[in-house]
């Protein structure tokens, strides 16, 4: 019996470790895949407060051995369901069942497809959703990245160090990214901008990407781009439909709770990407850690 599972080793997860560890309660961290989320790559972080400039794998990787080092206990196992059993959550796993008085709930978000019919055969062979894991393969090459918020113009930026040829192909006119990145990419000269368009198609040679097709909203007008590697960055989608029996979700697929991270469910607390929250950045994935991690403490201490 643990007072505290926490699912899922991003900075949420590990952020509420701390704070529950801290508080003198025995904590088991539960992670699908490797530790540090989202974060571990990208390749600078400029916005965390105190922080002047580090990486994402630098940040994780220190999060994470504090959580470790402060004494929460870590298992690469995928949560497959959760129950309860009175004041009992039983966190099923593809390995063990745990049995825990609180249970935070800290899943993050994945990547966003396109959708389109040959994009999940091509992965690994000119398609990928992480420009900074795969982006120097295509050093010298073509390259195009689809997205207008902060990790489509920071993935764009990077490639353009790597790649001869970098669009950005983005369905409005204007980004959602930081002014700041967006003025910054504008200046290289290997990057051209694909605004107001779409991909449609994704061209294949010999089981690899051999370009896309852009079609224009306005115009519908459609141009064939020849590229190498395609960088989808248009966002991300919840993973919590294992949880839907003890947790309400949103209609997008998050949890419900607000900035005291609670549930539905008395010891079942949401924290980071995957609650529904205005914000979500670095330190506001940290922020709800701590938040969920002082209040499951304090529901083990009243049980």
């Amino acid at each position: 019996m643990y007072d505290i599972v926490v699912v899922g080793a991003g900075t949420a997860g590990l952020s509420a470790a701390i704070y529950g560890v801290r508080a003198g309660k025995s904590v088991l961290v539960l992670e699908g895949t490797s530790y540090g989320g989202q974060i571990i790559n990208t390749p600078e972080i400029e916005n965390y407060p105190a922080i002047k400039k580090t990486s994402g794998f630098e940040f994780a990787t220190d999060l994470f051995n504090q959580a470790k080092d402060l004494g929460a206990k870590v298992k690469y196992e995928k949560v497959v369901s959760i129950s309860l059993k009175g004041n009992i959550k039983k966190v099923q796993t593809d390995k063990e069942t745990y049995d825990a008085k609180a249970v935070i709930l800290a899943t993050g978000a994945k990547n966003r497809p396109l959708g389109l019919p040959n994009e999940k055969k091509l992965v690994g062979s000119g398609v990928s959703y992480c420009a900074t894991c795969d982006g120097m393969f295509y050093r010298g090459k073509a390259v195009a990245v689809n997205g207008g918020g902060n990790t489509a113009i920071e993935d764009a930026t990077f490639l353009a160090n790597v790649a001869s040829k970098v669009y950005v192909i983005h369905r409005r006119d204007e980004f959602r990214a930081e002014e700041a990145v967006v003025v910054a990419l504008k200046k290289k000269d290997n990057v051209e901008f694909v605004l107001n368009s779409n991909i449609v198609e994704i061209k294949e040679e010999s089981f690899a990407v051999s370009g896309v097709v852009v079609e224009d909203k306005n115009t519908h007008e459609k141009r064939e781009l020849a590229v190498d590697g395609l960088f989808v960055a248009i966002g991300q989608v919840p993973d919590n439909n294992a949880f839907a029996d003890v947790v309400e979700l949103d209609k997008a697929g998050y949890i419900v709770a607000g900035e005291d991270c609670k549930t539905k469910t008395e010891g079942i607390f949401a924290a980071g990407d995957g609650r529904t929250k205005e914000v979500r950045q670095l330190v506001t994935a940290a922020g709800d850690g701590a938040v969920s991690g002082i209040a499951a403490a304090k529901y083990c201490e009243a049980l």
